[in-house]
């Protein structure tokens, strides 16, 4: 009758108490009693991911083994299982099972690297060098010439860019961060006007003619804006309250307070407003605008880029940045359509605030557009704003050269 036995599993181990089973790659160990082992395990236990790491290395008079428990040189199982091992007592026929470690030795060659270096430098290697490697061992004359002219010109812009990059640094630690953005303004006051303005008819009969609605918006924009005007006649007098207090979009709550009753004029009121409410936005934002939370449709949305925004190449994609320039189209926009929307008549100081911008800078708008400036005072006391009407024929006005201001011609 054959012999049974019963698995009995040990106390709680102590990590010299495990066992330690090793295979070597490169064959069988006929004397393993010649071989010196030795275990090592990581000082940074603080760090759960290298706590655990141990390497054992076996030294004999010939050659030298190491083995690990991590990188590309372990057994990939050993992260994965458990592995025990059980030891049979004959007398008592019970086997204990005692917690085991996988190493895989390898040979440790003097003058070479071992694995575990060879694969951190093949992980840090990108694919480019990689193939340049290929290209320097492998390639033709004519490829050789091209990595080597490549290579040239690599250094040549790593070194443009660090001139460069010093060079900004010495300006901005000489003239000062506040300094610099003086000179920025300054430079954009010199904007020709003239040429952002919409497309106008001086020679035309009637004000609304100058700058035409449909040149502002087409047929098919000014139809995606229906669900836009319901959201606005949806607007409950608390949220036009929270409006008013925030004043946030000014412009757009002065024509939601004095919306027509009725009919095709309350209508195009609501959707002019919506747009105007998006352009605003689209400004303030400074070109980083995103249609879907606001139920801005996608041709608006992209009038607006294409129209309002310059794109730049930054960090490996395309931003839309609001310029100087397209600031000055983008205020022009607005002041034509607030005249269509308020009989040839729009609050240049509501307009000023909402798109954050200098008194000067929309006063030389209005007076490119050739716009009749007038001042009120209204709400508050001192409450001073700046009026433009549209009124044939246009005002022209001259440009100082010493001054860059405007004067009217007599």
């Amino acid at each position: 009758m054959a012999a049974t036995c019963t698995f009995v599993l040990c106390e709680e181990e102590r990590e010299a108490d495990k066992a330690t089973i090793v295979q070597f790659s490169n064959g069988t160990i006929q004397n393993a009693d010649r071989l010196d082992f030795a275990f090592y395990k990581s000082v940074d236990e603080a760090n759960p991911k290298k706590r655990l790491r141990r390497m054992l290395v076996a030294e004999s008079d010939r050659l030298s083994y190491v083995g690990s428990n991590f990188g590309t040189g372990s057994f990939r199982c050993a992260s994965l299982c458990n592995y025990y091992v059980g030891v049979l007592n004959k007398t008592t026929m019970e086997m204990e099972l005692h917690s085991a470690q996988l190493f895989k030795m390898q040979p440790c060659i003097p003058g070479e690297s071992t694995e575990i270096d060879k694969s951190q430098d093949a992980h840090i290697q990108t694919y480019r060098e990689k193939l340049d490697s290929l290209t320097e061992a492998f390639g033709t004359v004519r490829q050789k010439r091209a990595l080597s002219s490549r290579r040239l010109n690599d250094v040549g812009k790593e070194t443009l860019q660090k001139a460069m990059t010093k060079a900004a640094s010495d300006v901005i630690d000489h003239k000062g961060l506040e300094a610099l953005k003086e000179e920025l303004s300054q430079g954009s006051s010199q904007i020709d006007f003239t040429l952002y303005l919409p497309p106008r008819n001086p020679d035309a009969d009637r004000p609304k003619d100058v700058y035409a609605f449909d040149d502002l918006l087409s047929p098919a924009e000014y139809e995606s804006l229906a669900d836009g005007g319901l959201q606005m006649a949806a607007l409950t007098p608390e949220e036009l309250q929270i409006m008013k207090e925030e004043k946030k979009n000014l412009s757009v709550l002065k024509l939601l307070e004095s919306l027509p009753s009725e009919g095709e004029a309350r209508e195009k009121t609501l959707r002019c407003a919506f747009y105007l409410n998006m352009l605003l936005k689209f400004g303030k934002q400074d070109g980083k605008f995103t249609s879907k939370k606001d139920g801005c449709p996608s041709i608006i949305h992209k009038k607006m880029r294409n129209d309002f925004a310059v794109q730049c190449f930054k960090k490996g994609w395309f931003n839309s940045v609001v310029s100087p320039a397209t600031r000055a189209k983008l205020t022009a926009h607005c002041l034509a359509l607030l005249l269509h929307v308020g009989s040839m008549c729009a609050d240049l100081t509501l307009l000023q605030r909402d798109l954050n911008v200098a008194e000067s800078w929309i006063t030389k708008v209005a007076k490119a557009m050739g716009l009749t400036l007038s001042k009120t005072v209204k709400g508050a006391p001192r409450d001073e704003h700046k009026i433009a009407f549209l009124i044939l024929p246009l005002v022209k006005y001259a440009q100082s050269s010493e001054r860059g201001a405007f004067k009217r011609r007599r």
